[in-house]
């Protein structure tokens, strides 16, 4: 029997465990022998990857527009062909899912489309796979599938849907979704057994979603088209209209149509599923060692138990602690007990107002990425990464000269209608108001080192003359 196509609509919320690398052990075999490194694929990466034995159909990606070109450079790296779309703010997940199946109709497809996020682990992808088709089955005679995972305990960190009456073709009609609950009402769940938990996971034809939105969510529907008209196209990017984005009401699916509709059918599904939502749930998920740790990068741990370290920056050493979490970047470190990783969004709020939360060291560009090293008066030094065949715009600064120095790779440079080819260890230097270009014309990439001194050294003194991007 062929296989059903789908068209995949990914949901990433951020870039935190969305982003994060799971250890190459976590995740199934069939992917391992493709990892050059040890932490292996991102979790967008995976969620894209175990797709591979469906025909898919039309792939989109929503996700956060100050992430795209880091959410970009994931799909690149991993040979996944999918539309990235861009939302400006965050509007939780039925506008991002009627969007999607707006924009499925108008592309003339009405085939099933798979809604999944981008942070979740599964283990079983078998299982998956055939509780997808008989999801698809289900979708294409009209219900509103979701996935619901067969409880493993009594989970008090994810929402439940109950179960009502069963149907031949394998599913049973939604009775009611309830929220997270308490230890004594999860244990009741679980021995009721007609409690699944909320994977968050839905099947439907575009067609079905809009007809349930315009009788449950009209004004949200409105809103939807508006932005879906308005939206429009930036390199590989569709960019939606704030202006038209903001009057989506911030609702979830669940609450917008599946908790209303007649239609909503759940099917069971064990698999191995995870909610990687929260630092314990990356610590669960992960490989770990015989003391119960998880360490990725340069970690040193001594008389220490079920900790998650992660560093990606310099060493950190850990010595006679228990069930802690420590995250280091290059802009800051957390310390905190796993037992309290979902108190972190409260620690975010203190956190508002400083640099670090809204302007990270690493930036990502069409073009590559670039670390901010050092800065001090009147000078900042970057570390930049030109992908293979990128070039950066055509352009001069008002304020500031640079220097650059080639660290690895082969540099093409246009500096005042002179062009040159610097090799590693070869360097140039970039008057003030001189006009310039950098290229890596290679299929490797190209590593560089930059010094800016001048009286201003911010990014808007940057007079674009030509870009292959089009942000001149």
């Amino acid at each position: 029997m062929p296989i059903q196509v789908f068209n995949p609509v990914v949901i990433a919320g951020g870039v935190g465990s969305r982003l994060w690398p799971l250890s190459r052990a976590s995740f199934p075999k069939q992917y391992q022998q493709l990892v050059d490194n040890e932490h292996g694929f991102t979790m967008l990466q995976q969620t894209f990857l175990r797709l591979s034995k469906l025909e898919i159909g039309f792939s989109q990606l929503i996700c956060n527009q100050a992430h795209r070109f880091l959410a970009a450079q994931q799909c690149f790296a991993a040979n996944i062909a999918a539309e990235i779309v861009l939302e400006p703010i965050g509007r939780n997940t039925a506008p991002a899912i009627i969007l999607a199946a707006l924009r499925l109709l108008e592309a003339g497809s009405d085939e099933p489309m798979l809604v999944l996020s981008a942070d979740h682990a599964i283990a079983d992808e078998a299982s998956l796979h055939s509780t997808l088709i008989s999801a698809h089955q289900l979708a294409v005679l009209g219900s509103l599938v979701t996935l619901g995972i067969e409880p493993r305990f009594a989970c008090t960190g994810y929402g439940y849907i109950r179960c009502g009456v069963g149907s031949d073709a394998g599913g049973f009609e939604v009775d009611g979704f309830v929220e997270k609950p308490n230890e004594a009402t999860a244990q009741s769940y679980l021995k009721q057994g007609n409690y699944l938990w909320n994977s968050g996971m839905f099947i439907v034809r575009p067609s079905v979603l809009i007809e349930e939105a315009a009788l449950h969510c009209a004004e949200l529907l409105h809103h939807c088209r508006l932005t879906v008209k308005s939206a429009t196209k930036d390199l590989d990017f569709i960019r939606l209209s704030e202006q038209e984005f903001s009057q989506c009401e911030s609702i979830s699916l669940d609450y917008a149509i599946m908790e209303r509709t007649k239609k909503g059918v759940v099917v069971p599904l064990s698999c191995g599923w995870s909610d990687v939502g929260d630092l314990q749930s990356l610590w669960k998920t992960n490989k770990r060692n015989s003391e119960g740790n998880v360490l990725q990068g340069d970690v040193v741990a001594s008389n220490s138990q079920n900790c998650l370290v992660k560093t990606s920056n310099r060493l950190v050493a850990i010595l006679g602690v228990e069930g802690l979490a420590v995250i280091e970047t290059k802009d800051a470190v957390l310390v905190a007990p796993l037992n309290q990783a979902q108190q972190v969004k409260d620690l975010v709020i203190q956190l508002k107002g400083r640099d670090e939360l809204m302007h990270q060291r690493e930036v990502y560009r069409p073009w590559g990425s670039y670390d901010s090293v050092d800065s001090g008066p009147n000078y900042q030094v970057k570390r930049i990464t030109v992908n293979p065949g990128a070039r950066l715009s055509l352009q001069r600064h008002q304020h500031r000269a640079e220097h650059w120095v080639v660290v690895d790779g082969t540099a093409k440079v246009h500096v005042d209608g002179l062009d040159h080819v610097l090799h590693a260890n070869d360097s140039i230097y970039i008057p003030l108001g001189a006009v310039h270009c950098l290229a890596n014309e290679t299929d490797v990439p190209l590593q560089l080192v930059e010094v800016q001194s001048g009286s201003y050294l911010g990014e808007d003194d940057i007079e674009r003359l030509d870009d292959i991007y089009g942000r001149s």
